[in-house]
């Protein structure tokens, strides 16, 4: 099964990865016939050009969650499909903050971003649920992450 991510979700992705790889991860949930992709990091690690070109706060208090929604193809590979998107995050003191995500699209490429606020080592829990359009499908992912900044921001 071939599974290419491209767009907004590489270009995050790299741009974290290439400033510092261990805060940085790239996971899937699969749900059969879909699949929810997540990134979750501190915005201090994009480069300002990325953030800028994103729309993205960079800062070492503010994080970046990257959502994409793919379907499997007949033939194995994965494509991006549009999907409402809502979540929420909460700290290690379970006090909690919605995300609004917003919908970036490149081409046939869509993504689905949010900022959050955060302590440098907090624990933070993620609920976020996803719904593929033309579905009654929700598509639930649940992530608990301690995110650190970049202290030479």
């Amino acid at each position: 099964m071939t599974r290419t991510i491209t767009g907004l979700f590489t270009a995050l992705m790299t741009a974290a990865v290439m400033t510092w790889t261990p805060v940085v991860s790239a996971e899937s949930v699969d749900f059969g016939d879909y699949q929810v992709h997540y990134s979750i990091f501190s915005s201090s690690f994009l480069r300002p050009e990325i953030a800028q070109q994103y729309n993205l706060t960079r800062s070492q208090s503010i994080g970046v969650v990257n959502i994409a929604v793919m379907k499997e193809a007949e033939d194995g590979t994965l494509k991006s499909v549009g999907a409402q998107v809502e979540g929420q995050v909460y700290n290690d003191i379970q006090q909690s903050s919605f995300m609004g995500f917003r919908r970036v699209q490149e081409g046939e490429d869509m993504y689905y971003l949010a900022q959050f606020q955060y302590a440098n080592g907090e624990l933070m829990t993620f609920q976020i649920t996803a719904r593929p359009q033309g579905t009654d499908l929700e598509l639930p992912i649940r992530v608990t992450q301690t995110l650190f900044n970049d202290a030479q921001n």
